[in-house]
């Protein structure tokens, strides 16, 4: 009687242990295959494999605009959800004319260093935003919002892009530029160190399409040597989430002379009130 449950103990164990070794084996066998149909319909790739197979010890994300403001990415589940999000991109045939505004640079070891440019806050399905030397990839915005604002340090000013760009756009008002302008004039935001970190060229392209439809005659300053009849200088003095100052300059080159004015935009009452003062004030 004792040998016969021994026998049986021994069968149903045999059993589940059979079982068991065939649901591991099929759902992973099932898993490969549905990863391989991931790779056939477009839905991953298998270019960043070296990220998952650990040979990637830490990522360095470098600001292209400011060469300070660089983080190090080395824990395994935030390089994890980077490995999700990258091999998750489509490859693509034309990359945007965009600046890049990050750079990525991973090393696998060996002397072997993969780098990818990153354009911030792009999201065209026909328009690479990540791209090395030999591939273009269509990138989902998670890096900005899962991976890159998580290790900002410090504090971005609130609504900055309406922030900044409305402040520029409303000195030149002020200056009395208008649709009438004839005079060639460039904007210089690339001193502007002290927000170099906060500025995306998607952000960029949405300015420069206000600036034309406010004015004539007038662009952002790319190549230092070209010739301006005026040129516009924006220096940040100051910043807090809900208040910024800056410095902006008009330079007329033929008459030799500057006039500066002082920006205070300030929020308050759930709206951003902006002044512009032709002399400094006591608060700036």
């Amino acid at each position: 009687m004792v040998s016969n449950q021994r026998n049986n103990y021994k069968y149903i164990f045999k059993t589940i242990t059979v079982l068991i070794l065939f649901f591991v084996t099929f759902s992973l066998s099932g898993c490969n295959r549905i990863e391989k149909l991931k790779v056939k319909f477009g839905l991953k790739n298998e270019d960043f494999e070296y990220i998952k197979e650990n040979k990637v010890k830490k990522i360095i994300i470098q600001n292209t605009r400011d060469k300070g403001f660089r983080f190090i990415v080395s824990d395994k589940k935030v390089i994890g959800e980077l490995y999700d999000i990258m091999s998750s991109a489509k490859e693509i045939q034309k990359k945007s004319n965009l600046e890049p505004d990050y750079v990525f640079e991973m090393d696998e070891g060996n002397g072997k260093t993969h780098k990818f440019n990153y354009i911030a806050g792009l999201n065209k399905k026909d328009e690479g935003n990540l791209y090395s030397k030999n591939k273009v990839y269509a990138v989902s915005k998670r890096i900005d919002n899962d991976i890159i604002k998580s290790f900002w340090t410090i504090r971005k000013p609130k609504n900055f892009k309406d922030v900044y760009y409305s402040s520029i756009i409303e000195t030149l008002k002020k200056q009395g530029i208008s649709k009438s302008n004839k005079s060639n004039i460039g904007i210089n935001i690339q001193d502007d160190i002290d927000v170099a970190k906060f500025i995306l060229s998607t952000d960029l392209e949405e300015f420069k399409s206000n600036l034309k439809n406010s004015f004539n005659n007038i662009e952002l300053i790319k190549d230092v040597n070209k010739k301006y009849d005026k040129v516009v200088d924006i220096k940040t003095e100051g910043y807090k989430s809900t208040r910024y100052k800056a410095l902006i300059s008009f330079n007329d080159k033929k008459k030799n002379t500057e006039k500066k004015y002082y920006v205070i935009n300030e929020y308050k009452n759930g709206s951003w009130d902006l002044k512009i003062y032709d002399e400094k004030p006591e608060e700036f």
